[in-house]
């Protein structure tokens, strides 16, 4: 037996794990210190947010109610990562996807559950599928940049959607800018009553062992991610780059644009003007913590669903003004997408 060669692969592995990790104590910390030159207790606040996501039963279903999204969109992004494309229009997505579940919620009304249900998903993919794409074909025809057009994309998504609910599709009382709630039968079931954790998170787990089976054990994934690690040996060996990149762009896009009709189907019942509180954004630290394993995202997304949580109490309960709550957050991710990044650097010496 080769034990160095044992070592190597060993030690690796826990590099893997250890890093990405180490990050959030870090960022803690630091918050830490920033609450408390800014006048407020560091333990108070953390103790706070403890409470706030692992207290009982409901405040623990509850990050898995704020994870759900943020799974879906890590399992994305995951597989536009390991294509190397940087699909920063998560959000955009999102949107895309909860835009058309409502439209088929609302317009759509009649059809019995069994149809109207799985239908209000499926449009909400499709949608955010054909967003994602529409950035890849901008890379394959004319070289955009995808951080540029999926950035500029979610603009466009954003004031679209604030556009409908304000307009076209206000609820008949016209109070508040959203839209009259979908139909019943396409609720998603909830369980654990009185809890608000719906079957949406058993789709989302579901969702990434299904992406996990196709990116390490099918040979789609391994096109895709064959081009993202050199695209010149990949076209090289007869496989399809711009192919793969529509599809990895697709796939992301669709799992975002999933979490959306989720969101709509199992939590909020219609559409808002800001559905998403930072869903996008926060998944790309989701899929960099645990290295784009979409398998991986299933923990890192409870993870931010209890920071998500956790913060809401704290600015409660522990008084902490707003800004530094999203100061603190902002700390978490930045560290994550830092050692994301010192990861990536260290793995490409290695190999």
């Amino acid at each position: 037996m080769d034990w160095a060669a044992l070592r190597a692969r060993l030690g690796k592995q826990l590099r893997s794990v250890w890093t990405p990790l180490i990050a959030i104590p870090i960022s803690l910390l630091i918050g830490a210190g920033i609450l408390l030159l800014s006048g407020y207790d560091p333990i108070a606040a953390y103790q706070a947010m403890w409470q706030g996501a692992f207290k009982d039963r409901i405040a623990v279903t509850e990050v898995l109610v704020k994870a759900t999204p943020l799974i879906f969109i890590g399992a994305g992004l995951a597989v536009a990562f390991r294509c190397s494309i940087w699909n920063i229009g998560a959000e955009g997505q999102f949107y895309v996807g909860a835009v058309m579940a409502t439209v088929v919620g609302i317009y759509l009304g009649s059809l019995p559950g069994y149809i109207l249900m799985p239908l209000v998903l499926i449009v909400g993919m499709i949608g955010g599928a054909f967003w994602g794409m529409l950035a890849a074909f901008l890379k394959n025809r004319f070289g955009a940049s995808e951080v540029v057009t999926t950035i500029m994309l979610n603009y466009i998504a954003i004031y679209v959607t604030g556009y409908l609910v304000t307009g076209p599709m206000i609820e008949t009382k016209g109070l508040f800018a959203q839209t009259p709630k979908i139909s019943e039968s396409a609720w998603l079931p909830r369980f654990l009553p009185p809890t608000r954790l719906h079957i949406g998170f058993i789709l989302a787990i579901i969702f990434c062992i299904v992406l996990y089976i196709l990116i390490f054990k099918t040979s789609v994934g391994f096109a895709i991610r064959a081009v993202g690690f050199n695209p010149d040996a990949a076209r090289y060996a007869s496989i399809n780059v711009r192919s793969n990149i529509l599809l990895a762009m697709a796939i992301s896009g669709g799992a975002a644009g999933l979490g959306g009709a989720v969101e709509v189907a199992g939590i909020s019942y219609r559409l808002y003007q800001l559905i998403s509180p930072g869903y996008g954004f926060d998944g790309i630290a989701v899929s960099l913590l645990v290295g784009n394993n979409p398998l991986g995202v299933i923990f890192s997304g409870i993870l931010f669903g209890a920071l998500r949580s956790g913060a809401e109490v704290m600015q409660l309960s522990a008084k902490v003004p707003s800004v530094l709550v999203f100061a603190i957050q902002g700390l978490v991710i930045l560290s994550v997408v830092a050692t994301g990044a010192y990861r990536a650097v260290v793995r490409e010496k290695e190999e």
